[in-house]
């Protein structure tokens, strides 16, 4: 059977994609794909790549999401799934990128440091 990988990363979260030529349905480590991201708005990112290179009903995935909250591994889904489309076709790369979809989001959850509340809140200062 042929299939594309994609590895996706978003905060702690990653997300293994297998691409599988089918009709559109999408699981979730081993779970339907409307169970498994209960929102509207995080189903949405997960099918940006798709809708952007107009390949919703001609692919099965399989992800498995692993680590961090519901959101982040949308966003790692995400990513994954872009990354496995332009290794099913590289002509669609220009597209994907123009949109920020082949991009990883950076941004990381910060420390908490000692001798405050968390990474960034202090304790109350008392002048007296």
């Amino acid at each position: 059977m042929v299939q594309h990988l994609g590895t996706g990363r978003r905060k702690r979260s990653v997300a293994r994609i297998f691409l599988r030529p089918g009709k559109g349905e999408i699981k979730v480590n081993d779970r339907a794909f409307e169970n498994y991201f209960p929102t509207e708005s995080t189903r949405a990112v997960v099918r940006q790549p798709l809708l952007a290179t107009e390949t919703m009903d001609k692919f099965d995935i399989l992800i498995l999401a692993d680590g961090g909250g519901v959101a982040g591994q949308a966003g790692a889904a995400r990513l994954g799934i872009a990354r496995a489309l332009v290794e099913f076709n590289a002509e669609l790369r220009p597209r994907l990128k123009k949109l920020g979809l082949l991009t990883r989001d950076p941004r990381q959850h910060e420390r908490k440091k000692y001798g405050q509340k968390g990474a960034r809140k202090r304790f109350q200062f008392s002048k007296r």
